[in-house]
C-alpha cells in the first residue's frame, strides 16, 4: 500500500510529466507593454535577425482592446530606406490566438500571434519569406 508522501510525489511526477501549462490567457492577464526578443526573416535559406540589425518592435496591449506600438526596421521600406510603422489600432483574443488590426501596412495585421504566459509567439510565411516573432512583455 502506497503512503500519502508516494501517492503525492507520484501524483506530482504525473501532473510534470503531462507538461500542460495550465495558462489561459484573458484580455486581462495579456494586456500590457510588449517588445521584441525575437524577430527574424528566413528568405531561400538565410536568415536575418533584425533585432541585432536595429530593428526594434514595441507593442502595447490595453484591456479595452486598443493597441500602442511601433515597428521599426533600418533599411526594410520597398525604396530602401528606413521602415517606421505606428501600430496604433486593435487586438482582439479568441482562445490562445491574438490577432491585430490597424492601418499600418505591416506582417502584424496578417499574422496570428499565440499567447502565452507573458509572451506573444508569431510564425508566418509571406511570399517565400518566414517571419517569426517573440514579444515579452515587460
Amino acid at each position: 500500500m502506497l503512503s500519502r508522501a508516494d501517492w503525492i510525489t507520484g501524483a506530482a511526477v504525473v501532473l510534470l510529466a503531462c507538461g500542460d501549462d495550465p495558462f489561459a490567457p484573458t484580455v486581462e492577464n495579456m494586456a500590457g507593454s510588449y517588445g521584441a526578443t525575437t524577430f527574424t526573416t528566413t528568405n531561400s535559406g538565410t536568415t536575418t535577425n533584425h533585432l541585432a540589425a536595429g530593428a526594434s518592435f514595441t507593442l502595447t496591449l490595453a484591456a479595452d482592446g486598443t493597441t500602442t506600438g511601433r515597428l521599426f526596421v533600418p533599411g526594410g521600406d520597398e525604396g530602401g530606406g528606413d521602415f517606421d510603422a505606428d501600430l496604433a489600432g486593435t487586438w482582439t483574443l479568441t482562445g490562445k490566438t491574438i490577432e491585430f488590426a490597424h492601418t499600418a501596412d505591416t506582417f502584424v495585421r496578417d499574422m496570428p500571434f499565440t499567447a502565452e504566459r507573458n509572451r506573444l509567439r508569431g510564425t508566418a510565411t509571406f511570399s517565400g519569406t518566414t517571419i517569426r516573432v517573440v514579444l515579452a512583455k515587460g
